[in-house]
């Protein structure tokens, strides 16, 4: 998974540390980083819930809507990963990333809808495994990032000015992937570019799809993956 608030960190320090807009982000926030936003003059509240539970998940976001007043960007950026054949996948496990990877986005968006005005961004970071998997044991995985684009692709809320879209990373390094894994060259020789990406490249892309200058595009799952799917 991919700390959002973390490269969102990264992508702000050159932006001289601007955080224009109340945002919400489903993810982790470490402390370092939560003082570090105060420093650069941002407003920000870590909020525990999880995201497989409806109704904390609902609160967190009624409670950063009650301190900011309003949001005006949603991302959804928790996620579970499970690999194991189907045939030995446990439905416990199944659920589990159904729940998180698919529910809770769906949870997510319907608390924050009566928070958000005309002209919101809603943005799930999904993976570019929704549209290839290339080896086996994935196949819950790729179900649940799958569902992410056919939500995107719902129309609902169009006529409010809300954009909606997916950014579906490839490997990224991060505590989670590091590119210094053994499982790392095994990626590399699936991609184009044979490197793990680096957080600050995917946070320029939801900083873009969450901007003013992507007021009209919506229902889209960008994909940068190196090459993964290419």
């Amino acid at each position: 998974m991919l700390h959002f608030r973390s490269v969102f960190d990264r992508r702000s320090s050159h932006d001289k540390g601007h955080f224009p807009a109340p945002a919400v982000s489903q993810g982790r926030l470490p402390g370092a980083l939560f003082s570090k936003i105060e420093q650069q003059r941002g407003r920000v509240l870590a909020l525990q819930a999880d995201a497989a539970d409806a109704a904390a998940m609902s609160r967190a976001i009624d409670d950063a809507a009650a301190r900011f007043g309003k949001i005006d960007i949603l991302v959804n950026n928790a996620g579970v990963l499970a690999l194991a054949p189907v045939d030995t996948l446990s439905l416990e496990d199944f659920d589990r990333t159904l729940q998180v990877n698919v529910r809770a986005v769906f949870v997510a968006v319907k608390a924050v809808l009566p928070h958000m005005g005309d002209g919101g961004r809603i943005v799930n970071i999904s993976s570019c495994n929704a549209e290839r998997m290339p080896f086996p044991g994935g196949a819950a995985y790729a179900m649940s990032k799958s569902a992410l684009r056919g939500l995107v692709q719902g129309r609902d809320l169009g006529p409010r000015g809300i954009t909606v879209n997916n950014v579906q990373p490839g490997p990224i390094d991060t505590d989670m992937n590091p590119e210094s894994s053994d499982f790392a060259s095994m990626l590399h020789g699936l991609m184009a570019l044979p490197r793990h990406g680096r957080p600050e490249e995917i946070a320029a892309m939801v900083a873009y799809v969450a901007g003013p200058e992507a007021g009209f595009v919506t229902g889209e799952s960008l994909t940068i993956d190196g090459g993964f799917n290419a």
